[in-house]
């Protein structure tokens, strides 16, 4: 009898899959990125901003604000590689919208 996978090899699967453009495009385009990781790029922003309110230095409260931008872009690629897999006006369309997206993520 096979026993569960440990959560670690899940959250591999999870990356991997978006990596290797397993994971099917609309999920990714509209849960994972736009949902998921709006919401965390909004939550480091607004700690990023208790953070400025409390005086702290500003090399801490710009690493909090700029700390999602790796999971950004590795979404936005993730994206990218899928969509290319996909083909097609829509995958064009979310591939624009990712690039956009990640531009948007990173300044506000």
């Amino acid at each position: 009898m096979d026993s569960p996978a440990p959560a670690t090899h899940r959250n591999t699967g999870f990356f991997r899959a978006r990596w290797r453009g397993e994971a099917p495009l609309d999920r990714l385009f509209w849960r994972d990125m736009l949902l998921v990781g709006t919401a965390i790029s909004i939550a480091s922003s607004a700690l990023a901003l208790v953070l400025l309110g409390l005086k702290l230095p500003l090399w801490l409260v710009l690493a909090v604000h700029f700390l999602p931008v790796p999971y950004n872009i590795f979404l936005t690629i993730a994206v990218w590689r899928t969509a290319e897999k996909a083909g097609g006006f829509k995958a064009q369309l979310m591939m624009l919208g990712s690039a956009l997206w990640l531009i948007a993520a990173a300044v506000v």
